[in-house]
C-alpha cells in the first residue's frame, strides 16, 4: 500500500466531513492512498436534515456527497484535508 512521508498508524484518527460543505466534488478520493472515501448519492434519509441552502447544493452537484466508507484505514496522512476545495474535511483523533 503506498505512504505518504507524514502518514502515521492507522486507526488513531478518522476523517469527519461536514455535510453542509461537501459539494462531492471527488478531490478526496482521487488523492487518498487508502482508500477511505466514496463520492455517492445521498439517499432521502441522509438528505432531510440538511438544510435548505446544503439541500440546494448537493441537488446543484448530482445530489451526491463524499462518505467516509474506510475510517479505520485512515493513516491521517492530511492528503485529504489539503485537497478537499470546500474545506470539508477534518481529521478527528479517536478516543484513548
Amino acid at each position: 500500500m503506498p505512504t505518504a512521508p507524514d502518514c502515521k498508524e492507522a486507526g488513531r484518527v478518522v476523517p469527519v466531513i461536514d455535510r453542509n460543505r461537501c459539494e462531492g466534488m471527488e478531490d478526496c478520493v482521487r488523492v487518498c492512498p487508502y482508500d477511505v472515501f466514496a463520492v455517492r448519492k445521498l439517499t432521502e434519509e441522509e438528505r432531510a436534515p440538511l438544510g435548505r441552502l446544503t439541500r440546494f447544493k448537493v441537488f446543484v452537484h448530482g445530489g451526491k456527497q463524499a462518505f467516509v466508507t474506510r475510517p479505520e484505514d485512515c493513516h491521517a496522512c492530511g492528503q485529504c484535508v489539503r485537497a478537499c476545495p470546500e474545506k470539508a474535511i477534518a481529521l478527528r483523533a479517536l478516543p484513548g
